[in-house]
Formats: C-alpha cells, sequence, structure tokens
C-alpha cells in the first residue's frame, strides 16, 4: 500500500525521456521495443531468459525489414541502425536502472503484475513513469502496491502493436496527470495516435466497444440469422469502412440522431443484453478451438486461406500508416 510519509516526486517530461526500459519480448513486448527504437530512442529490452529475447529480436528484425520496404524507417535509418539502438537483459537492475520511461507487456495476471513492478520500483529511479500496457486489468489495482503509485499509467496498444496505431493512455486513482500528459505526448512522438481515458473502466473503450459487437456478432450466428463469414462481410464493407474515417458516434451525427433513436426503440429489445459470456463462445473454448492459437475457430486458421487472412491484414494495416505518414510529412511542409 502507500506510504503516506513518502515524498511525491514531480514526474518526468517528454524532454527529458531519454532511455526506455521495455519489459518482455513476446508478441506485445517485441512490437512495443520496435515501435521506441524506430522512433530514436534507445532502449533496454528485458525479459527472464536469453532464449526468450533471442526469438524477440528476431521478430523485431524481421518486422523492422518491413517497415524498411514500406518506407516506414526515419530516412536516415536502415534496419541495423534500428537495432543497434536496442540491448537485451535478463535481469532488471541492469535492465531499468538509467530508464526514464518503462512499459511492460507480461501475462495478463494481477498478481504478476504487481510482483514485477514491485521489484522493478527496487532499482528504477524515482522519478521514472511506469506504464502497463495491459488490456484491460485496472492501473489502480496494479498501482496498489506501489511507494510511488502516482506515477503509474496504463499504455495500452493494440495488437499488432508495431501496425495498429491506438494507444489508450489510462490512469489509476493515484495516477498523476502530468503522468498521464507526458505518457499521452510520447506515444504521439512515435508515432501512435493515443487517446486519453478521463477515468479507468473494465475493458477502459477499446474493449468495450469490441465486446458489446462481438456479444451481438455471437448472437446473430448462435440464432441462424447469418454465419460467421457473412456477419464478417457485413461489418468490413459498411461498418468498417464508416467507422474508419469518422468513428460510430460522428456516424449518429451524419445518419440523422432522430433516426437512430427511432431504430433504438424497437432493435435493443431484440438484440442480446445478456450480462453472461455467449454460450456460443464458451463451446468454442470448451471445444478446445481458440482461433488462430490452436489452428481452428470459426475459421480454419492451418491452410494457405488462413495465412492469406493474416497476411492481407497486415499488408492492408501497413500501407495504411504509410498513408498516415505521407498526410502527416505534408501537414508538417504546408505549416
Amino acid at each position: 500500500m502507500t506510504d503516506a510519509t513518502v515524498q511525491t516526486i514531480e514526474p518526468k517530461t517528454l524532454e527529458s525521456i531519454r532511455t526506455v526500459a521495455n519489459i518482455g519480448s513476446g508478441t506485445m513486448g517485441h512490437a512495443t521495443a520496435l515501435q521506441f527504437a524506430v522512433a530514436g530512442y534507445p532502449v533496454k529490452l528485458v525479459d527472464c531468459s536469453e532464449e526468450l529475447l533471442k526469438r524477440g529480436m528476431e521478430h523485431i528484425r524481421a518486422d523492422a525489414e518491413e517497415f524498411a520496404q514500406a518506407g516506414l524507417l526515419r530516412a536516415e535509418d536502415t534496419v541495423d541502425d534500428v537495432l543497434s539502438r536496442i540491448s537485451t537483459y535478463t535481469d532488471y537492475e541492469n535492465g531499468v536502472s538509467d530508464a526514464d520511461f518503462i512499459i511492460e507487456s507480461i501475462v495478463e495476471k494481477l498478481d504478476v503484475k504487481q510482483s514485477v513492478w514491485q521489484q522493478i520500483e527496487q532499482y528504477a529511479p524515482v522519478d521514472t513513469i511506469f506504464a502497463t500496457n495491459t488490456s484491460g486489468l485496472g492501473p489502480t489495482a496494479i498501482q496498489s502496491v506501489l511507494k510511488h503509485p502516482e506515477r503509474f499509467v496504463v499504455a495500452h496498444f493494440w495488437n499488432p502493436a508495431h501496425l495498429m496505431p491506438l494507444v489508450e493512455v489510462v490512469p489509476g486513482k493515484d495516477t498523476a496527470p502530468e503522468v498521464v500528459d507526458t505518457t499521452f505526448d510520447l506515444m504521439a512522438s512515435i508515432g501512435k495516435k493515443p487517446a486519453k481515458i478521463k477515468k479507468e473502466s473494465l475493458g477502459f473503450v477499446g474493449n468495450r466497444m469490441q465486446l458489446a459487437l462481438l456479444r451481438e456478432a455471437f448472437n446473430i450466428i448462435n440464432e441462424g440469422i447469418a454465419d460467421a463469414e457473412t456477419v464478417d462481410t457485413v461489418v468490413r464493407y459498411s461498418l468498417g469502412r464508416r467507422w474508419n474515417l469518422v468513428g460510430p458516434v460522428a456516424s449518429a451525427d451524419l445518419g440523422g440522431l432522430d433516426t437512430f433513436y427511432n431504430i433504438s426503440t424497437y432493435l435493443f429489445k431484440d438484440m442480446d443484453n445478456g450480462t453472461e459470456p455467449s454460450p456460443l463462445l464458451a463451446w468454442k473454448v470448451q471445444d478446445g478451438n481458440l482461433g488462430t492459437k490452436t489452428g481452428r475457430g470459426f475459421y480454419e486458421w492451418q491452410g494457405e486461406d488462413g495465412q492469406r487472412i493474416i497476411r492481407e491484414r497486415d499488408e492492408q494495416l501497413m500501407q495504411q500508416l504509410a498513408e498516415d505518414a505521407a498526410v502527416e510529412d505534408a501537414d508538417c511542409k504546408s505549416e
């Protein structure tokens, strides 16, 4: 718990962040490390074994090469330049002792995260900002075990973290507003599109929206209204196209709030409003059909078709990143 006698420390500013420590080198961790290195920051990548670090660096090189091919590295950088900014460590003392900002992407278990952050706090400078890349655990619960909870914040990257622009910045009960501001500015400075969330909630904003849509998608499939592929087709070529441009709330304004009100008077009553997981989703999990993890979910992922979907998704995300960068570059030149 927080020690009331501990002096509050002035948090870092964006200008004072020079070195980043990245805890975890797996699916999310290797991608966040790459993002900071591409932006020019020295990154200290920390994991519990040399084998995991080696695998993480292999993924970082592969992703950096794709960035280079898409023209997403800085003009003066090569892939080797990016990788040279990343050093690897298997201990916290050497991995975080001079870090100004620490981002953690480890297993989604509260007790594990609390333990890891307590260990990190033993070695990190007292004014270092602590950020967890959790997708749903509450920052208040994690920061409650720290001596300086005011410097702890959520920076929730979306998977694949090097291709998805969004980062949700979420404060806990004791997080200092300046920490939120600096983290927001840091995410913007590395090319992300940060969203400053006013207060913590389960699932933050993105996952609340995603699960609300999935609840009805699973209901539609379970009721026999449409199959999984048809549901995906409807979303991809209607809501997906529209929301990528203006978002759901602005879309409602554009469509007329009276129209959406009238539809809601009868449609809400017919939609799934359950508070338990979808039975269809439960059956899939019980049968061990977990999606790409096991090769089968609603789709088959082991064959060429499954790999094609993933490849095309990543290619489109990369193209959109390149287009975003081109627009930002043009805006800067016109100022």
